[in-house]
């Protein structure tokens, strides 16, 4: 049996990595991640742009 948690060797991002809060100004890499896509330099540059044009609504908007 494998000792790293179900969640992490089925490929969901344990909570415990996930980055949000009140108090933090998400970065390009978490709008990336949280919406599901991958870390390639156009999702981060559309997360970019999105995060100039809508702040930190981006990401609540995002994540439920």
């Amino acid at each position: 049996m494998s000792e790293e948690p179900e969640s992490i060797s089925r490929g969901v991002t344990p909570d415990s990595l996930l980055h949000t809060g009140g108090s933090d100004d998400p970065s390009a890499e978490d709008l990336v991640l949280a919406s599901g896509r991958d870390l390639t330099p156009k999702n981060l540059q559309w997360a970019e742009r999105r995060l100039a044009r809508e702040g930190r609504s981006a990401i609540d908007k995002t994540l439920p």
